[in-house]
């Protein structure tokens, strides 16, 4: 498996994936949370300055993908309290079919590299409860709790918590 930058021209192939991989999320939440998702899933923000997009290749298709917004991108538009001064990890998704290959752990560990080579001692990610496997695989690398950056986004209780891990 292979992990390198996005092409411009595979930004289309990454939206579809990611919708593809959320897809099962969306019987877990309530219709307007996951069109809220889904709209930013679809969305062509991680196309601006500022934001490395990553792929996993295997077999010589895009299987996984990541974005990695640098601290002066505000990634949540006023929803966090507080400035965040490390990287944030968005968007990890990995195309159903090829899950449990470790596509998700390289590109979070991609991401990590990157972030202690640019001098950060932190990276960051949010995540909610249902999708469970990820907040699974966040802890098992480390990945703390950092409560007082979480944010409920829409009146629905589902509260995005924030994760830390520090180098």
């Amino acid at each position: 498996m292979i992990i390198r930058d996005a092409f411009k021209e595979e930004f289309e192939e990454i939206r579809k994936l990611r919708l593809d991989s959320y897809q099962e999320h969306a019987e877990k939440i309530p219709e307007a949370h996951w069109n809220v998702l889904k709209t930013s899933i679809l969305s062509d923000e991680q196309e601006q300055q500022g934001i490395e997009r990553m792929v996993a290749v295997d077999d010589g298709e895009i299987v996984g993908t990541v974005a990695l917004f640098s601290p002066e991108i505000e990634a949540y538009k006023g929803l966090v309290e507080g400035e965040l001064n490390h990287p944030e990890l968005r968007m990890l998704a990995v195309s159903p079919k090829a899950r449990g290959k470790g596509a998700a752990r390289a590109l979070i560990e991609e991401c990590i590299k990157r972030s202690k080579d640019k001098g950060y001692k932190a990276m960051g990610l949010h995540t909610s409860d249902f999708m469970e496997n990820a907040v699974k695989l966040y802890t098992s690398l480390g990945f703390k709790r950092l409560p007082q950056h979480d944010f409920i986004p829409l009146d629905d209780g589902i509260v995005v918590k924030a994760f830390l891990i520090e180098f």
